[in-house]
This record gives structure tokens, C-alpha cells and sequence, in this order.
């Protein structure tokens, strides 16, 4: 089942849309996996540290959308500058940036 999975994705455009009754939300199908790998990082740590583990390490493939998108939506709440210094100047950072 998980092949033929991951041929229909190839096969299957990132601009389709993908409708989630539950919410009432529409996404790309795109937007709809980076959501969903944001879910399993974030998940795998929390499943890490409760039995006492370090965080997996995760492939860039994996990672990078993750958090180009927690970095995206930290920028909009948070501001340009406060993400920047977060990143580069712990000394001038606001105490805590979270995105959710």
C-alpha cells in the first residue's frame, strides 16, 4: 500500500486541492503535506523527550520545509526583526518567540 502511495503522489499535481470537511479548510496538496510533516517533527520530539531520547535527526527533504513554513508564520507573528534576532543576536532576542 505505502508503494503504491508514494507512485499516485508522484503522479499527482501540488496544486491540487484538498479539501478537509472537518475544518471547512481548503490547501494545496503541497500546502497540505508540509502541514502534515510539520505534525511528525513536531510529534517525534515530543515522543523523544518523553522517553528520555535527543530529537531524531531528520533529512533536509523533511526538515527544511518544516521550517521554512514555522519560520514564515514566526516572521508574520512575531516580526521581521524578532525572528532575526532569535536567530543571530541572543542578546538582543525577545525573551520567547513561539509560533503556535
Amino acid at each position: 500500500m505505502l508503494d503504491q502511495q508514494r507512485t499516485g503522489l508522484e503522479e499527482v499535481h501540488g496544486d491540487r486541492v484538498v479539501f478537509m470537511p472537518q475544518t471547512g479548510w481548503a490547501l494545496s496538496l503541497d500546502d497540505f503535506l508540509v502541514t502534515r510533516m510539520v505534525e511528525l517533527t513536531v510529534h517525534m520530539d515530543d515522543l523523544a523527550v518523553s522517553v528520555g531520547l535527543g530529537a531524531p535527526e531528520l533529512p533536509g527533504s523533511a526538515l527544511d520545509p518544516v521550517v521554512a513554513l514555522l519560520t514564515g508564520l514566526s516572521v508574520r507573528r512575531h516580526g521581521q526583526a524578532a525572528v532575526l534576532r532569535v536567530l543571530t543576536r541572543a542578546e538582543r532576542a525577545p525573551a520567547a518567540i513561539n509560533v503556535f
